[in-house]
């Protein structure tokens, strides 16, 4: 059953977020990962939303999105966006 990733993220350094996100979507693949949306705009219906650009990666399960966000090699990766950019990151099986 597929699974789900989304990221929203408050960039203070676009620049080096670049290199970060450079680095991070070709080793995302490497567990299956691909990129399903990029800097999407929310459109709210209902409700409230804090307006940041959505990322989203469909992923093959939920142990592939594990296996990318616990891998001893991403946090080398990870380092690249530290004292650039906070994000918050969610997953979620689908159906």
């Amino acid at each position: 059953m597929a699974a789900y990733f989304i990221v929203q993220v408050s960039i203070t350094d676009e620049g080096q977020y670049q290199k970060y996100r450079e680095a991070v979507v070709p080793f995302i693949a490497k567990f299956g990962g691909k990129l399903a949306a990029r800097g999407a705009k929310v459109h709210v219906f209902e409700g409230e939303h804090d307006t940041r650009p959505v990322v989203m990666f469909e992923f093959p399960n939920m142990d592939a999105v594990h296996a990318f966000w616990n891998s001893p090699d991403y946090p080398a990766i990870k380092k690249i966006r530290e004292g650039v950019a906070t994000l918050n990151a969610w997953a979620f099986p689908g159906i």
